[in-house]
């Protein structure tokens, strides 16, 4: 292990500091900078702000030619209120880290700080504190932006924290890992009238009464099916909060979630159908809208490989258990540039769940996976 324990002691302090200050995708300015700080302090060659947004790259060359690594992580959190009681909790209301960006953010400082002391041999390392995940906005951003040009990886590499797997256990395979998912936002108007004459109306009360029971009943198959699909009603509101107003309006919010990207065309036209059959039945006029567009996201062969070799040296336990996951990852993006893989490293089997309320990152993770990272990069830079 290249950290110290009180290299240790300090990420956990500074990892609890970002937990107790999260900021949502697109807004992450305060921490952007902490973590410029954090890379300036390593001596970081060369460090780009502004990526994509909020993004931070920081750069470490090797004296030799080599091939450039990326390790990936996130800086944005959860637009969730915490129901946790400890010192470090949110004090941001009505937002929480409760996906493990903070800790992921603290494995790539820890490696940063390794690299500040010894720089690769050939190549260099190139670490990116990537904005906007949570709403898959951030990875399309920070390639289209020209500043990435200068980096050109060869490789990218990134984990993400996993309750349910044994703690500090890794997941890891080639191919499919995560799940492609569209937001789908539907607004249905009719006309709105006094509640004593609803018939004077035209009410979406009916027509979202339907949806929320016939969208869902479109998915099919298990998540390891090669046909699986899931559509997931997330939000429904319909008319004003008043007892004299019919409703003439109403919206409903709900995932689509299919194997690959291929599928969700096919998802999309079939859910698109229901609803506008819906929609004319009731005499609503119909409007439909995406957000929160991520690709599938599919490992590559030679960076598992590589990873692999990691894991054996570092001595962690992994297999492909439990992929691929039905959770969407805007990671597969970095996919279409170069040769990209990502691990899930084990938060604990009875540990709270991703953006469930209580959440926190298990900070024994933060030397696990700096650990797996740091080898991956000594093992091709030297």
């Amino acid at each position: 292990m290249f950290l110290t324990e009180n290299d240790l002691n300090e990420l956990i302090a500074w990892r609890r500091r970002l937990h107790a200050e999260p900021e949502l995708s697109g807004q992450e300015a305060k921490t952007a900078q902490a973590v410029r700080t954090r890379l300036h302090a390593t001596g970081a060659d060369r460090i780009i702000v502004g990526l994509g947004g909020h993004g931070v790259l920081g750069i470490y060359e090797g004296c030799e030619p080599g091939p450039t690594i990326m390790l990936r992580a996130e800086l944005d959190g959860l637009p969730i209120q915490e129901t946790s009681e400890f010192e470090h909790r949110s004090l941001a209301p009505g937002k929480a880290h409760l996906c493990g960006h903070d800790g992921h953010m603290a494995i790539l400082v820890a490696v940063a700080q390794g690299l500040g002391r010894r720089r690769p041999r050939r190549g260099r390392a190139a670490l990116l504190f990537q904005p906007a995940e949570e709403d898959g906005s951030g990875a399309a951003a920070v390639l289209a932006d020209a500043k990435f040009g200068q980096v050109q990886p060869d490789f990218v590499f990134a984990l993400h924290n996993l309750p349910g797997l044994g703690l500090g256990q890794v997941s890891l395979g080639e191919g499919l890992v995560n799940c492609a998912s569209q937001g789908m936002q539907i607004k249905l108007s009719g006309r709105t009238s006094h509640a004593s004459n609803p018939e004077l109306g035209i009410s979406p009360g009916n027509a979202l009464a339907r949806l929320l029971v016939e969208l869902p009943s479109l998915g099919h198959g298990k998540e390891r099916d090669e046909d699986f699909s899931m559509l997931t009603v997330t939000h429904a509101r319909l008319g004003e909060p008043a007892f004299g107003i019919a409703p003439g309006h109403g919206e409903l919010w709900a995932t689509l979630r299919t194997p690959t990207d291929e599928m969700m065309e096919r998802a999309r036209l079939e859910a698109e159908g229901l609803i506008r059959r819906v929609a004319a039945d009731q005499g609503l006029s119909l409007k439909i809208a995406y957000r929160d567009v991520f690709n599938h996201c599919a490992n590559d062969v030679d960076a598992v490989a590589h990873l692999r070799s990691a894991l054996d040296l570092e001595g962690v336990r992994h297999s492909a258990h439990g992929l691929p996951l039905r959770g969407s990852e805007d990671f597969g993006r970095f996919g279409a540039r170069s040769k990209a893989a990502m691990f899930f490293l084990g938060a604990g089997e009875e540990h709270p769940g991703l953006h469930e309320s209580n959440y926190d990152f298990p900070d024994e993770l933060i030397g696990i996976g700096a650990g797996i990272f740091m080898r991956a990069i000594r093992n091709l830079l030297g």
